[in-house]
């Protein structure tokens, strides 16, 4: 008689979903029924693997006590879900520390994979990519949330959101009224909505900006501080991806002193060594 030193799944009939269980120190045997377990041992193995996964905490706002068995079945279910989805214990440990959520008994994930494989047509590397770099979107609503923002990013010409980038993840996280926003701004600035649009294609990191804070100051310094067009805007649309107190202020004031003029884009991508070097 041999004994089992890993974790094995066993299948019970009154459950339809598998249980993790610790076989250390139960016989094995030839016959091919599973040997009998009571449930309690099965139970207390089963929280103690999930704990060490940093998805069951005992005493948070999410588990004020133990789950029952039957929720234990369910977040096992959610766990067993994202293994065959080729996530590792690591990847589950971490996607539990950002969104709890996700591992309480009344929550699916299977919506989320599907949108990633029909909608987006994504493939399970690329689904896995990006929900690493994003977890919180095993949260959001297909119906609502996701499938809208796919859509409205389309209607904007901007590709390849399949690709497992940060950029792409967190798009495809925010809700159709925050891009719209951006738009909008565009538009109050002097855009044409198909010159927003196409400006947005181009530089969709714009939808990650605080309008108040990044793109605003940055618009006013434009106009105001440096005296250009917008049509520089259409031109160069990273311009608002740079600093203003760090690059694009000091440089213009640079070039102000020597009474040069040079376009924005000649202006910010040189290297500090490079730009300095050339107007002395």
């Amino acid at each position: 008689v041999a004994k089992r030193s890993y974790v094995s799944l066993l299948f019970y009939p009154n459950y339809k979903n598998c249980f993790f269980i610790s076989a250390t120190n139960i016989p094995f045997s030839s016959s091919p029924n599973p040997p009998f377990l009571r449930f309690h041992t099965s139970h207390r193995e089963n929280l103690r693997y999930l704990k060490s996964l940093g998805i069951i905490k005992p005493g948070t706002k999410t588990y004020k006590t133990n789950p029952s068995p039957e929720a234990l079945s369910q977040i096992l279910s959610t766990v067993n879900f994202l293994n065959s989805e080729g996530f590792s214990q690591a990847d589950i440990s971490r996607i539990a520390l950002v969104c709890d959520h996700v591992f309480t008994p009344e929550f699916s994930v299977e919506s989320v994979f599907d949108f990633f494989k029909f909608d987006l047509a994504a493939t399970p590397e690329e689904t896995q990519g990006l929900i690493l770099r994003c977890p919180q979107i095993l949260e959001s609503n297909v119906q609502f949330c996701l499938r809208p923002t796919l859509l409205y990013l389309k209607e904007l010409d901007i590709g390849n959101l399949n690709l497992p980038t940060n950029l792409n993840a967190h798009l495809l996280n925010t809700r159709v009224d925050k891009l719209q926003e951006k738009v909008t701004f565009l538009q109050g600035i002097g855009f044409s909505y198909e010159e927003s649009a196409k400006f947005c294609a181009r530089f969709p990191a714009i939808f990650g900006y605080s309008i108040e804070h990044n793109l605003w100051p940055k618009y006013e310094y434009l106009v105001e501080g440096m005296k250009r067009d917008i049509e520089e805007l259409k031109l160069f649309p990273q311009y608002f991806a740079f600093s203003l107190r760090n690059r694009i202020v000091p440089r213009h004031l640079h070039l102000k002193e020597r009474n040069v003029a040079i376009p924005l884009k000649r202006m910010l991508l040189w290297s500090d060594q490079r730009f300095y070097a050339k107007w002395k």
